[in-house]
């Protein structure tokens, strides 16, 4: 075996002929060079363009959205309630309008914007409707799609006439329409409190009235006593509206109706003021101040139950309710007779000696006011 070495030099690590390893510096002015060529690069301009472009315009739509949203639905400048009335036919943007106009809503834009954002923009009923103090306009948007108008009321008192109803009818500023040319029977109109909204026809009023009247009437008749000297419905309600004329005072109803029936029974005339003054006047009633003197009493007319036997031909008013239901379910009694007492209701006596000495109670009564 040889001891020869082998002298072949070893090679130096620091050579920069190396292959092996590379210059820091240059590694970092490779990348330089890499990024500064993807910062040219059109696509990634444009890309960054884009995405500012984007960011923009989704500031530019939501901001002003937020402020919208914010505004239609936060509290209302108004600081009193207010009745708007929309016409029908009437479009969103002067709906808007009119409530700007108003000072309702702060802005008419927004508020056609924002109920078109919530799909309601067509269903907007027309209507009159009562805005409460500081709504939204969201708020607003809701009253106006529910389409709950104001509810008003007509009122129909017990004892008046069909003349006198029509001429109340007349007279409401928020009904529209004409009246019937020829009046319904006398005492087909129901007295009570019948609501409508603005718009309303007078006709569709008496339409109501007269159908809540019949309904009335056909229900009490049905529930009547047997044995009641009247036989039709017809004369029911003549002898009703007379009751009604006579008194107010719903308890002495039944006592006069009593009273009524017992005349008929023994072929007396009912003698009642009402109907006297119904024969004079018809169905505008008496003039105020106007009083009856006993010669009214010997006027003849159809009406005049001084002069003609039994009851008269129409009913003289409307009755109401208790008065329907004093006439069907009269108790039995004795009385013939009534007078007023002096302080709103009546005396009955059973003989004429009685109801004469009631008569001059009342008459010394009424000679001391």
């Amino acid at each position: 075996m040889s001891n020869v070495k082998d002298e072949r030099p070893i090679k130096d690590i620091n050579d920069s002929s190396s292959n092996h390893l590379t210059d820091g510096k240059g590694i970092f002015a490779h990348q330089k060079q890499k990024n500064s060529y993807i910062v040219r690069n059109p696509l990634v301009i444009f890309g960054h363009f884009l995405l500012m472009l984007i960011v923009v315009v989704i500031l530019a739509i939501s901001i002003p959205l937020y402020i919208g949203k914010t505004i239609f639905e936060g509290k209302g400048t108004a600081e009193e309630e207010q009745i708007v009335l929309i016409s029908p036919g009437t479009g969103i943007r002067e709906i808007a309008s009119l409530l700007e106009k108003r000072g309702l809503v702060r802005s008419s834009d927004i508020f056609v914007y924002g109920v078109g954002y919530h799909q309601k923009t067509t269903r907007l009923k027309a209507g009159e409707y009562l805005i409460p103090a500081y709504a939204s306009m969201q708020d607003i948007m809701d009253i106006l799609v529910k389409g709950k108008s104001i509810e008003h009321a007509f009122t129909v008192p017990e004892g008046l006439t069909v003349q006198q109803v029509f001429d109340r009818l007349a007279a409401n500023e928020i009904l529209i329409g004409n009246l019937p040319e020829v009046l319904p029977p006398e005492g087909s109109l129901m007295t009570d409190t019948v609501h409508f909204i603005r718009g309303t026809t007078r006709k569709e009023i008496i339409k109501r009235l007269r159908e809540g009247q019949t309904k009335l009437i056909n229900e009490i008749w049905a529930t009547r006593s047997p044995d009641l000297p009247i036989k039709s419905i017809e004369e029911f309600v003549i002898l009703a509206s007379i009751v009604e004329k006579e008194t107010g005072i719903a308890d002495e109803k039944y006592q006069v109706a009593a009273v009524f029936y017992n005349r008929l029974a023994k072929r007396m005339r009912l003698q009642s003021d009402p109907t006297v003054i119904y024969g004079l006047f018809g169905g505008k009633g008496k003039p105020a101040g106007r009083a009856i003197y006993r010669s009214d009493l010997e006027k003849v007319t159809p009406y005049n139950t001084y002069k003609i036997d039994g009851l008269p031909p129409t009913a003289i008013a409307n009755p109401g309710r208790d008065s329907l239901k004093a006439v069907a379910h009269s108790p039995k009694s004795d009385v013939l007779y009534f007078v007023a007492d002096g302080s709103g209701g009546h005396v009955f006596s059973r003989t004429l000696d009685e109801h004469n000495i009631n008569v001059r109670k009342w008459r010394a009564l009424k000679a001391t006011h």
